[in-house]
């Protein structure tokens, strides 16, 4: 997670860079500020992750990692690097300070420059620099320069592109999570998935900046993809309409109820706090009394912000989160600063194996001061902090700082290889469909170390994420592959869109003034569910007397007679939501589309829960464990 950044000594890193400067740095090749640049960005980099890292780090490792990333995409294959100043056998190097560790990168720098001078060197560093990192966690990364400015636009509201998060993993580019309403998740594109074509050609081997180049374009313009999904045998394909991405951190903000509000967060950025609080005053305007608050698929984001929404549930006071690092200036606890706008009221967290950072320190504060009820599956596990650093080129790079701990003491964070990101990367889709079975082979391998205690002195657990109070199992039914299906041809989509076409002018009409009128009454006829079942067919839908349950098989999927009636209420409800945000926008988009989701009928179902909860809290809690250390 990022955090806005803290006041460095930079009178002390101008004084460190010059005596490098003295030692001959800065003349690497006389007249070439690329190369003094590149000579730099090394410097640069390696004093702020010595400086800073939360953990003790090994200059050795960084220097080695360094080199080994310097030679491996070296454009000569067959270039002799044996016993020379390049050659990653290392033989008894042993580094001790960065002297040393600058004096030795900048002789293999000019050995490769000299003896290789079609070697671009500016992208030579920056696989050096990206190699540095290995040794740390997977969340300290090297930003390269033409990627810096959009990744800081993701935080700041101004986004653009198919509206993916993606990292490259083992040469693959891997979606973190589609962005709420962009066109990727409107066709379906989920977390996990791996982009392994682009326009028909291979993907594999892109670095980010392949990617930025092949999947943005002009608005309105489109990109075929070829995805490979995690269990799915099959490979998928997608036409991608390019569009802007939404530019807010709210997804939506309405009534559940006549005294349920509901608040779907979709990241921490620089605007969430205000816009939560402009969405809590309008949704009491109408009446709300109790809260439920919806941090699926929340990534994360800026750690002030999740402070400042968390405080609003507390009152003054109130422990929040503590951070803790090597370094004293980045080790601290965070209290809430005011008595919170929402202090009293009952709430429900929702949360899934996509809610991270940012999004488990609200629901870990909640918990641990039995504060509201976490209802959903076990969250990702990200207790890691970053600080973000420019460089000379702006070039950024993220270092974490420190860890964040709940205020019972919980390490949210889950175990990582330091070796490598992929296992990490993937371990929520090791946990399979079944939640509580998840969380019961979760729990029973957590040691007595790992098991805290909230203020009422009910048993909460650290080292994988959160684990919620009442555990809802993903929806996984037969439903939801048709439905899938659907999204993915961009059959909703496209019926809505040639139905209002057709009918715009006399919906309008009727509707676009009447919203709740038509969440109450508009249904599709059944001759138009006919049409859809037609259109589905049309795209590789077939329909088969001897199946017993749906199968997709070489990009068609196969369904029994009469599935699609048995399921017809899904797709029937996505596209009275898709109307909605055609005509509406995607503030009433989620309104329609969560009548189907069955984790929130069930939050519904458990205010019992939470009323026990808070008597529960009242009666045992002695001494809360938000009190000042």
């Amino acid at each position: 997670m990022s955090m806005k950044k803290f006041l460095a000594p930079n009178f002390a890193i101008l004084a460190v860079l010059s005596i490098f400067w003295l030692a001959g740095v800065e003349n690497v090749v006389p007249g070439d500020d690329t190369h003094q640049k590149n000579i730099k960005k090394y410097v640069q980099t390696q004093r702020r992750i010595i400086d800073n890292y939360v953990d003790k780090v090994d200059i050795n490792t960084l220097y080695k990692n360094s080199i080994r990333g310097l030679v491996k995409n070296m454009s000569d294959s067959t270039a002799k690097i044996k016993n020379t100043p390049i050659d990653t056998t290392f033989g008894n190097v042993s580094i001790e300070d960065l002297s040393e560790s600058v004096e030795k990168f900048e002789e293999a720098y000019l050995y490769m420059s000299n003896n290789f001078p079609k070697e671009d060197m500016t992208q030579r560093t920056e696989d050096a620099l990206q190699s540095m990192f290995r040794g740390l966690d997977p969340h300290s990364i090297y930003i390269e320069p033409k990627l810096s400015e959009n990744i800081d636009d993701s935080f700041s509201g101004k986004f653009q592109g198919i509206g993916v998060q993606f990292n490259v993993i083992q040469d693959t580019i891997t979606v973190i999570t589609s962005i709420a309403g962009g066109p990727s998740d409107q066709l379906g594109i989920q977390s996990g998935d791996r982009i392994i074509k682009i326009n028909g050609k291979s993907a594999v081997g892109f670095d980010n900046e392949d990617v930025r180049n092949h999947l943005r374009g002009p608005k309105g313009s489109k990109v075929d993809v070829t995805i490979k999904r995690p269990n799915v045998n099959e490979n998928l394909h997608f036409t991608i309409t390019r569009d802007d991405i939404p530019l807010y951190s709210i997804g939506a903000s309405y009534m559940l109820d006549d005294k349920t509000g509901y608040i779907k967060m979709d990241k921490f950025i620089q605007t969430t706090h205000e816009e939560f609080m402009t969405s809590m005053k309008e949704l009491e305007d109408k009446g709300m009394d109790r809260l439920v608050l919806d941090l699926r698929g929340n990534p994360g984001g800026y750690l002030h912000q999740a402070i400042t929404i968390t405080e609003e549930f507390f009152p003054k006071g109130t422990k929040i989160v503590s951070t803790k690092s090597r370094h004293t200036r980045f080790t601290s606890a965070y209290y809430s600063r005011r008595d919170g706008y929402f202090k009293n009221k009952p709430l429900i967290i929702l949360v899934n194996e996509g809610s991270a950072s940012a999004s488990e320190i609200v629901s870990g504060a909640i918990q641990d001061h039995d504060r509201g009820w976490i209802v959903g599956q076990r969250t990702f596990g990200k207790g890691l902090v970053q600080q973000q650093y420019e460089l000379v080129d702006s070039s950024k790079i993220r270092v974490t700082i420190s860890k964040y701990y709940t205020p019972s003491g919980r390490l949210i964070q889950k175990p990582y290889d330091k070796r490598g990101g992929e296992e990490y990367a993937y371990e929520i889709y090791k946990r399979g469909t079944d939640a509580k079975g998840d969380v019961m082979e979760f729990i029973s391998h957590v040691p007595d170390s790992l098991k805290y205690n909230t203020d009422a002195g009910r048993t909460v657990y650290g080292g994988g994420g959160i684990v919620p109070d009442h555990i809802v199992q993903p929806d996984t039914t037969q439903s939801k592959i048709v439905a899938n299906f659907m999204l993915r041809k961009q059959i909703g989509f496209e019926y809505v869109r040639d139905f209002l076409d057709k009918n715009g002018t006399e919906f309008r009409k009727k509707w676009e003034n009447n919203f709740d009128q038509f969440e109450k009454e508009f249904e599709w006829s059944d001759k138009q569910m006919q049409e859809v079942f037609t259109r589905l067919k049309n795209n590789k839908m077939a329909v088969r007397d001897t199946l017993s349950e749906p199968v997709f098989k070489s990009d068609t999927l196969f369904v029994p007679k009469g599935h699609f009636e048995e399921i017809e209420w899904m797709p029937r409800g996505l596209m009275k939501a898709e109307l909605a945000k055609q005509v509406w926008g995607l503030k009433k988009y989620y309104p329609i589309r969560n009548k189907l989701d069955d984790t929130i009928d069930k939050a519904m179902e458990m205010w019992d829960e939470v009323a026990h909860l808070q008597e529960y809290a009242s009666n045992h809690t002695s001494k809360p464990i938000n009190d000042h250390q």
